[in-house]
C-alpha cells in the first residue's frame, strides 16, 4: 500500500525512556489514544496495555522490550520507542537511545531523579540525545515539582527549564501554565479529562508565571545574538521567537525543556505532544552520520533519500508468525521491498522480503522506506543487533553500539529428551535478539550455562523459553561473574622445545606482564629489536598471550587488564614454527601471572534500598552484613534511601529479605556499578 510521505522536517524519531515505574508506558499509551492510533486506553497494572504486549510484560507491568510505533500528531510523524525502566533490559534502553534523535525523559515528580534515571540520563549523553523532561504523576501524593526539577541539578547535573507550570499538586492538580503563551490549560476532570480547556491564569498565580516566564526567556536569550539583544534592550519576545530559541536551545543540548502532568488521569499529554513537535530534532536537524569505508576513511551520509543507503541494525525479534524480524533505523538512502542489500559486518548480501511500519506488536507492510525512518525488516537471515546495512555498492561501517559485559551466569538443562534438541535452538534465537544474553559451555562439566545482567533477566529468558518455544528447564544456581587480574610486575624467559623424528617445534619468548590502566583490556608491545624473532611469529605470540586469559591462575576466571611486552627470545631455522611460538607465548603468560601477584575481582552493584521509617535500622544492618558500602541516605516521604555499593555475591534472594524486614514496604533497585577486588578470606568460599 502507499503511504503517504512526510518531509523529513517532519518527522520525530524519539524514545521514551525513565526509572521503573516512572510511567513511561502508560505516557505512551496515552500517546497512541491521542494520536488516534488506539481506541481504547489501556491500563499497564491492569496488563492491558498496548506497547507491553508479551506475556512477561503483562503480569508483571513492567516493560521489557522496546517496543516501537509510528503515530501522528498535527502535520508531523512520530516513530517512538517506548524503552524498559528495569536495569537488567538496560541494553534495550542503550540500543534505543543509538537509533533515535531525541528522548522524553519522565520522572515521577513524587521521587525526582530515581537510580535508573541517572543512568538513562547518561546513556543518552554518550550519543548527544536531545531530550525533554515530563514531570508525571503530578496528582500523587507527595508530588513535587521544584523539588524535583531541584534533584535534576544535584542528581544529573543540569538545568532543567520549565515551559510549564503546574495549577495545585496531588489531589487538586488541575492543569498547567503554559509558560511559552502565557496561558492556563486546565483539565475539568469530566469526560476522562481527554479535552482541556484554555484560560487566563490564576490571579494567585500571575506573580509566579511571570517569575517563571522571565526565568524561560532569560535561558533562551541566549540562543542567538538577535534574542540576547533584544533581551538585553528589555523589549518582549514573541511566541515564535520563544519557540524558535527553545528549540535551538534544546537541539544543541544547553537546554532541557521540563513538562508536567498526570498521565493516568490524561493531563498533559496534548501539550508534550506539541512539545515534542516544536522543540525535538527531525533527522534534518542533527549532525548526519558518520560511517568508515572498509578502507578506513571516514565518509558523511546526509539524511537523504538520493544518497546510498545506509541503515543500522538496533534489534532483533523472532516473531511466530514471521520468523526472523530486524528493526533498522535508515539514516540515507530508500530501501524497497524486495531489493538486496549489504551487511558490511557479516560481508554478506541480505534480501529485504517485507518492510514493515511497526505498531507495538502489530505490523502493516510498506513498499518502501526513506532516510529518517525506523522500520521493522522480514527476510534477514544473517543480520543481528549493531550491523551495519548498506547498499550493495557502497559499504559503510556506522558506530556500533556499546554493551555492557553479562554479571551473573547460571547452569540450564532440559527436562527431557525432547527438551534436548530444542534447547540450543531456542537459546541461539534469544541470543540473536537479545546482545546482553550469552550462551556457553562448560568444558569440564558440559552444562549449558546462561549468563546475563541480572536474575530478573535470566528468570524472563527461561520463562519465555517455557511460554514461546515450549522448552522446559532445570535451572542451577547463580553463579557471579568474578575476573582476575594482576597487581605487580612480572618478567617470564620461555622456551618451547619439542624433537619428536623429523621436525621439531622451537619457540623462545622473554616477556614482562604488569597491569594496565582499569578497563584498558590486553595489551601487547612489540619491544623485538634486530629480528631476534622474525616479524610473522609476532602475532602468534601475541595470540598466545591472548588466549592464556580465558582462565586465570588463581580459580580459572577471565583475566582482565593485563599489559604484555615481549622483548627478548630466539628461533630455528627449521624448528620453529606460529605454533611453537603460541605455545611459548600462553605457556609464558601462565607462569608470568603467578609470580605477578594475582588477585580475584568481584562485580559491585550499585544499590537504592528504600526503607519506611522505623525499619531503617535492620534494612541498614542487613546491608552491612553484605559487605555494603554505605554512601548516602535521604529522608524521602515518610522513607529512608540508603544508596550503597554491594558485592553482586551477596544480592540473591535479596528482594524477598528486605519484604520480610520490612513487612512488605520495603523496595530495592540495583545496578551494574565496577569490579573491586574480592577479599582474600573469601578466594577459598568461591574455588569450591
Amino acid at each position: 500500500m502507499a503511504e503517504k510521505q512526510f518531509a523529513k522536517n517532519k518527522l520525530r524519531n524519539i524514545g521514551i525512556a525513565a526509572h521503573i515505574d516512572a510511567g513511561k508506558t502508560t505516557i505512551t499509551e496515552r500517546i497512541l489514544f491521542f494520536t488516534g492510533k488506539t481506541h481504547k486506553l489501556g491500563e499497564t497494572h491492569e496488563g492491558a496495555s498496548e506497547m507491553d504486549w508479551m506475556e512477561q510484560e503483562k503480569e508483571r507491568g513492567i516493560t521489557i522490550t522496546s517496543a516501537a510505533t509510528t503515530c501522528y500528531w498535527d502535520d508531523i510523524k512520530i516513530n517512538i520507542i517506548d524503552t524498559p525502566g528495569h536495569v537488567d533490559f538496560t541494553a534495550e534502553v542503550e540500543r534505543s537511545l543509538r537509533v533515535l534523535d531525541g528522548a522524553v525523559a519522565v520522572f515521577d515528580v513524587s521521587a525526582g531523579v530515581e537510580p535508573q534515571s541517572e543512568t538513562v540520563w547518561r546513556q543518552a549523553n554518550k550519543y548527544n540525545v536531545p531530550r525533554l523532561a515530563f514531570m508525571n504523576k503530578m496528582d500523587k501524593m507527595g508530588a513535587d515539582f521544584l523539588k524535583s526539577i531541584e534533584s535534576m541539578q544535584q542528581k544529573l547535573g543540569v538545568k532543567g527549564t520549565p515551559v510549564q507550570y503546574p495549577i495545585g499538586s496531588e489531589e487538586k492538580f488541575q492543569g498547567v501554565i503554559d509558560l511559552v503563551e502565557m496561558k492556563a490549560l486546565i483539565w475539568e476532570d469530566k469526560d476522562d479529562n481527554l479535552q482541556y480547556v484554555t484560560a487566563e491564569i490564576p490571579e494567585n498565580m500571575k506573580e509566579d508565571a511571570e517569575l517563571w516566564h522571565h526565568n524561560l526567556v532569560e535561558v533562551i536569550a541566549e540562543a542567538n545574538n538577535d534574542l540576547m539583544h533584544k533581551f538585553l534592550e528589555g523589549e518582549e519576545l514573541t511566541v515564535e521567537e520563544i519557540k524558535f530559541g527553545i528549540r535551538a536551545m534544546t537541539i544543541d543540548g544547553r537546554m532541557y525543556p521540563v513538562f508536567c502532568g498526570a498521565a493516568l488521569k490524561n493531563k498533559g499529554i496534548q501539550p508534550l505532544l506539541d512539545g515534542v513537535r516544536d522543540y525535538l530534532p527531525a533527522p534534518t536537524d542533527i549532525p548526519p552520520m558518520v560511517g568508515t569505508t572498509p578502507e578506513g576513511e571516514e565518509q558523511i551520509r546526509k539524511p537523504e533519500d538520493k544518497e546510498p543507503l545506509s541503515m543500522l541494525a538496533f534489534k532483533v525479534m523472532i516473531d511466530k508468525h514471521i520468523g526472523k524480524l530486524v528493526f533498522a533505523r535508515i539514516y540515507s538512502g530508500v530501501l524497497e521491498k524486495g531489493s538486496y542489500v549489504y551487511n558490511v559486518n557479516k560481508d554478506k548480501k541480505e534480501r529485504i522480503s517485507r518492510i514493515m511500519r511497526m505498531h507495538a506488536n502489530k505490523r502493516e507492510e510498506v513498499e518502501t522506506a526513506n532516510a529518517g525512518d525506523i522500520i521493522g525488516i522480514a527476510g534477514m537471515k544473517d543480520t543481528i543487533t549493531g550491523d551495519s546495512v548498506t547498499a550493495l555498492n557502497a559499504p559503510l561501517f556506522l558506530e556500533a553500539i556499546d554493551f555492557p559485559e553479562p554479571v551473573i551466569a547460571v547452569a540450564v538443562e532440559p527436562k527431557t529428551k525432547e527438551d534436548m534438541d530444542k534447547l540450543g535452538e531456542s537459546l541461539r534465537k534469544l541470543q540473536d535478539e537479545d546482545p546482553t544474553f550469552r550462551v556457553t559451555t562448560n568444558d569440564e562439566t558440559g552444562q549449558t550455562i546462561i549468563s546475563g545482567m541480572g536474575e530478573l533477566h535470566l528468570e524472563i529468558i527461561c520463562d519465555r523459553l517455557k511460554r514461546e518455544h515450549k522448552v522446559e528447564v532445570n535451572i542451577g544456581k547463580p553463579q557471579v561473574a568474578y575476573k582476575e587480574t594482576i597487581t605487580g610486575k612480572a618478567g617470564e624467559d620461555f622456551k618451547y622445545a619439542k624433537q619428536s623424528g623429523g621436525k621439531g617445534q622451537y619457540g623462545h619468548v622473554v616477556i614482562e606482564i604488569e597491569p594496565s590502566e582499569l578497563g584498558a583490556g590486553f595489551v601487547f608491545v612489540d619491544d623485538i629489536k634486530g629480528g631476534k624473532i622474525p616479524k610473522e611469529y609476532i602475532p602468534a605470540v601475541e595470540k598466545g598471550c591472548f588466549e592464556s586469559l580465558a582462565s586465570g591462575v588463581l580459580a580459572g576466571f577471565p583475566v582482565v587488564d593485563v599489559k604484555v611486552r615481549l622483548y627478548e627470545g630466539s628461533y630455528h631455522d627449521v624448528d620453529s614454527s606460529e605454533l611453537a611460538f603460541k605455545l611459548a607465548g600462553s605457556m609464558a603468560m601462565k607462569a608470568a601471572m603467578h609470580k605477578a601477584t594475582p588477585i580475584i575481582l568481584e562485580p559491585m552493584m550499585k544499590v537504592l534500598a528504600i526503607a519506611p521509617d522505623g525499619y531503617e535500622g535492620s534494612v541498614m544492618g542487613d546491608l552491612s552484613g553484605r559487605r555494603a558500602k554505605i554512601t548516602g541516605t535521604e529522608s524521602k516521604h515518610g522513607a529512608k534511601e540508603i544508596e550503597c555499593f554491594v558485592p553482586l555475591g551477596e544480592m540473591f534472594g535479596y528482594a524477598t529479605d528486605i519484604r520480610s524486614m520490612t513487612q512488605g514496604r520495603g523496595t530495592y533497585s540495583m545496578e551494574f556499578a565496577h569490579y573491586e577486588p574480592l577479599p582474600r578470606n573469601f578466594w577459598d568460599d568461591i574455588r569450591k
